[in-house]
C-alpha cells in the first residue's frame, strides 16, 4: 500500500512544456465509485496497464493499492466501465526539487490541465511556479472519478477551458 498525499491546482499556460522530461498517455475508466473509494483501470502507452483502489483517508490523502494488469483484460474491463473513458497525456516537469506531474486532457475534457504534486507530508512547503494557477485541492468536480462521469463531462462541454 501507498499513501498518496498530493495537491492539484489549474495550470495558467504552457511555460511548464519546456521542463518537461517524460511523457505518457492514460486512457482510464472506473469500475466502481463510492464516496471515498474508487476502483480505477488505467492504460499506460497502449502496451501496459494498472488497476488502482483509493480510499479517501483525509484531505489530501489517500491509501492507495496498485498491480499491474494485463494490458488485453484491462481493455476488457474498461468496456464494463461505468461513466466515460478519461483521456489524457501526463508530462514530468521538476520545480524546485519537486516532480510535478501535468495532466493535458483530452476527448471530453480537451482544453483541461492540471498539475499534481505528491508530497511525503501534509505539512510540506514547496515553491509555486509560474505557470501554476489556481489550487484545486479537494475541489470534487477536477477528480477523474467526477471526470469519468456523466456530470463532469457535461460540465466541460458546456464550459470549456480553451
Amino acid at each position: 500500500m501507498k499513501i498518496e498525499i498530493e495537491r492539484k491546482y489549474l495550470v495558467a499556460n504552457d511555460r511548464w512544456r519546456k521542463h518537461a522530461t517524460t511523457r505518457s498517455v492514460f486512457r482510464q475508466a472506473y469500475m466502481m465509485a463510492a464516496g471515498d473509494r474508487t476502483v480505477r483501470i488505467r492504460t499506460i502507452d497502449a502496451t501496459r496497464a494498472t488497476l488502482t483502489v483509493k480510499i479517501c483517508t483525509g484531505q489530501l490523502t489517500r491509501d492507495e493499492f496498485e498491480y499491474d494488469l494485463p494490458y488485453c483484460e484491462a481493455l476488457e474491463l474498461i468496456r464494463h466501465r461505468i461513466g466515460i473513458v478519461v483521456e489524457k497525456t501526463r508530462y514530468d516537469v521538476v520545480y524546485g526539487g519537486f516532480v510535478w506531474e501535468i495532466d493535458v486532457y483530452d476527448g471530453a475534457h480537451r482544453g483541461l490541465v492540471v498539475a499534481e504534486i505528491e508530497l511525503q507530508d501534509e505539512s510540506d512547503e514547496f515553491p509555486l511556479p509560474v505557470w501554476v494557477g489556481r489550487e484545486i485541492t479537494g475541489q470534487r468536480l477536477y477528480s477523474n472519478q467526477i471526470l469519468a462521469m456523466a456530470r463532469g463531462a457535461e460540465f466541460f462541454a458546456e464550459n470549456r477551458l480553451n
